[in-house]
């Protein structure tokens, strides 16, 4: 098994966005419309991604070919969205059809309140060979990625050719300069990193990210190995970073969108980011003249690089009164058409391997991205992991009391290897 193969099998994550639960009933409710359609919750923080009513028109061609069938969108940002299918998984109020994040599955699998994929495409004899990955938990399916983001640097290159940079930087130390310089032209911040302890994906998409770029692992054996040299290396250079003041401010509260829109302002010179941003930056300033590129490696680093990644997962309540209307709209989304409709309206890769995205001959950014993507293999260590994002939040933890200097890198990955061990 190949490593990018390998990788994808324990696939997925994230990324950005909310929704409102307000009147979902116990396990989606089995509501019954006027008409006497049978209405399931599609419960995502896709739709406030794409394009207006992209995702909405998607829907009414799902109900055109399922007579009898109707679904209402639960839209909203992705750490509202969070929030409130963790206490729906707590409650058994999940809505029937889910957006799932990778770092949130084996939570929901353990606690009984997804269900078994595995299970319903052996009862729908569902060829699954058409998916490009799956995500499990104990040798089941929880959550498929309908689509796929990779996480590249995006440049501001105007911004660069101010302060002298004629290209985005390759390695660690052109990234460092090139940080340097558009700080000290004092219009902008050279880069941003996001590590609000609300949302702490930044540990995974802005902190790892540059272990993973130069081959690197924070695992061995499937447990945590934080204290390997590769790991101290990359927490020493942003901690180097950090000090020479080349963030933009308010870090430790900052989240993903807050930087996203530092950026598409033009106050940001570089950021590692989500490919489900690129309409949202360019809606935001159609002037803003930029660049994607691979993630900078450590100088001298020769291998395949890494590539942050994360997907729109796909999951269905294990609680859900509409067992069968769930499923239709499941292998709808993940059918060959429908598939290539949504990877093509979010700017992302598609789940089913015979789906093709309309973008590689249209837009120029996106067709840089998937020659990224196909050059290096896609890394995220966190999916799959109990407690995913407890394990980010406790890094984050320590991540910020290094960077105030109340501890060392050696006590921070010390004191994180210690709490993330107590998890496993």
């Amino acid at each position: 098994m190949s490593h990018k193969r390998r990788i994808l099998l324990g696939a997925s994550a994230v990324a950005a966005a909310s929704l409102a639960l307000t009147g979902c009933g116990g396990g989606g409710g089995g509501e019954v419309d006027a008409d006497g359609n049978v209405v399931i919750e599609f419960a995502q923080w896709w739709e406030p991604e794409l394009p207006d009513g992209a995702l909405r028109g998607l829907m009414d061609e799902f109900e055109a070919e399922n007579p009898g069938i109707k679904v209402e969108l639960l839209s909203g940002p992705y750490a509202s969205t969070r929030e409130q299918l963790v206490a729906g998984s707590a409650s058994g109020t999940m809505p029937d059809v889910l957006g799932l994040d990778g770092a949130w599955v084996n939570d929901f699998a353990k606690q009984g309140s997804i269900a078994n994929l595995s299970d319903l495409m052996s009862e729908h004899d569902y060829d699954d060979s058409q998916l490009a990955s799956q995500v499990a938990v104990d040798g089941a399916t929880y959550m498929v990625p309908a689509v796929n983001f990779v996480y590249p640097l995006y440049t501001n290159d105007d911004l660069l050719a101010d302060a002298g940079v004629d290209a985005p930087p390759s390695t660690r130390t052109e990234f460092a300069d090139a940080a340097r310089a558009i700080t000290e032209q004092g219009d902008a911040a050279g880069t941003a990193m996001p590590l609000s302890l609300e949302t702490p994906s930044g540990m995974q998409n802005q902190v790892m990210s540059w272990l993973w770029a130069s081959g690197g692992s924070m695992l061995k054996d499937g447990k945590p190995d934080l204290l390997n040299q590769g790991v101290k290396d990359t927490i020493t250079y942003l901690d180097d970073l950090y000090q020479d003041e080349v963030f933009s401010p308010g870090a430790f509260t900052m989240k993903e969108q807050d930087m996203v829109e530092e950026f598409s302002n033009g106050r940001v010179g570089m950021m590692i980011d989500s490919l489900a941003h690129l309409t949202t930056i360019r809606e935001a300033n159609p002037d803003l003249n930029f660049s994607i590129s691979a993630l900078p490696a450590e100088d001298g680093y020769e291998g395949e690089r890494g590539i942050p990644y994360a997907s729109w997962g796909l999951g269905v309540s294990s609680s859900t009164e509409n067992p069968e209307e769930a499923w239709k709209l499941f292998e709808f989304l993940m059918s060959q058409d429908a598939n290539a409709q949504l990877s093509s309206m979010a700017k992302a890769f598609p789940g089913n391997t015979e789906s093709v995205p309309d973008f590689l001959e249209d837009d120029e950014l996106m067709a840089q991205a998937f020659e990224i993507y196909q050059a290096g293999y896609p890394a995220n260590e966190f999916t799959g992991l109990p407690v995913a994002e407890e394990l980010m939040r406790q890094m984050d933890e320590q991540f910020q009391s290094m960077l105030q200097g109340d501890i060392t890198v050696d006590e921070m990955l010390e004191n994180t290897q210690e709490s993330w061990s107590a998890e496993f």
